[in-house]
């Protein structure tokens, strides 16, 4: 399956000729069924969808696709019993012909924290760096974006994000099996660019700070979501071990040191826009995700703690621009 056709030209229509190549080159292989052994499966299954012809469709106020009534008879076990071979479904949630898929996260949630702070999005160039399968995407093309671009080396978000694109079809949105490592630096052509949920996850923050500021225009906007704690600019918590039962956690910055960071890696008009702490109701285990989630990972005593002992998730959403 070549998901990616109707990206390349768009990258060469941007000046991006290098990056188009190296895209032409590298994507073929990414999702290839050598890769893991449940890729043959997920793309049978991606292939064997019910051919479906949404009657409506909405990315404003939330991303549903089709009705009941667009399916046949029997369609709807038809329908969930394929959706479910792409277990676990974290990021949405997603209406699909009438089926709720109740992911882990409400992404909506978050996304109706920071909607209201962002520049608009209308007619905007935007780069989602770890996106999973593609929801806030969907949302930023509701919002008017003209072209978004998600980045997420986990092939289970793309499949997922392939699964929708299926009955949308949508050329102006591509979720690519890529990490920010993997982006050429300096790309300087995107008008908004996303991180969230990913900061803390890089042993370098600086520098993953460093390389969003290299894929945006002079003047594009950052918008940053990461796990904050509570303290004055010089508070930097890092987990000795396990943060969250999370192996791979490694700085928990206060909001003054993270507007530090900003600050020194040449962005202005820094703000903190919204902080929140993580609740069991928007994160959680569903049918859909049926693994370990918030509940497991705090403190059975003791909400306000992770089950290590350390302060509770608490999450924070800054916007910056490039100078």
């Amino acid at each position: 399956m070549n998901f990616y056709s109707s990206l390349y030209p768009q990258l060469e229509a941007l000046g991006l000729h290098l990056w188009s190549q190296q895209l032409q080159q590298s994507l073929p292989g990414k999702l290839g069924v050598d890769g893991r052994r449940e890729m043959a499966d997920w793309l049978a299954t991606l292939q064997a969808l019910p051919e479906l012809h949404p009657s409506i469709v909405e990315l404003n106020d939330r991303v549903e696709i089709g009705c009941a009534a667009d399916l046949c008879p029997g369609g709807r076990e038809e329908l969930i019993a394929a959706l479910k071979v792409f277990h676990p479904w974290r990021k949405g949630p997603y209406r699909l012909f009438g089926v709720d898929i109740d992911t882990e996260w409400r992404s909506d949630w978050k996304w109706e924290r920071l909607a209201p702070h962002i520049q608009p999005l209308s007619g905007r160039k935007v780069l989602d760096v770890g996106c999973g399968n593609g929801y806030h995407g969907w949302r930023m093309r509701g919002a008017g974006a003209d072209l978004v671009i998600g980045i997420d080396p986990t092939p289970i978000s793309v499949l997922q994000f392939q699964v929708m694109q299926r009955y949308l079809n949508d050329p102006q949105h591509h979720v690519l099996p890529l990490g920010i490592e993997e982006i050429p630096p300096d790309l300087g052509c995107f008008d908004s660019v996303f991180s969230m949920g990913v900061l803390y996850h890089r042993r370098s923050p600086l520098d993953h700070l460093l390389e969003l500021k290299g894929c945006l225009r002079p003047g594009g906007e950052l918008i940053l979501e990461t796990l904050i704690v509570e303290g004055d600019q010089q508070t930097i918590f890092m987990p000795e071990g396990r943060y969250a039962k999370m192996r791979n956690v490694w700085f928990l910055p206060s909001i003054g040191a993270m507007c530090l960071w900003l600050q020194r890696c040449g962005f202005k008009n820094i703000a903190c826009v919204d902080t929140n702490r993580t609740s069991r109701e928007e994160q959680r285990s569903t049918e859909w995700m049926t693994f370990e989630s918030l509940a497991d990972f705090l403190h059975p005593h003791d909400p306000d703690k992770t089950i290590e002992g350390h302060p509770a998730p608490l999450r924070a959403i800054f916007t910056a621009t490039k100078s």
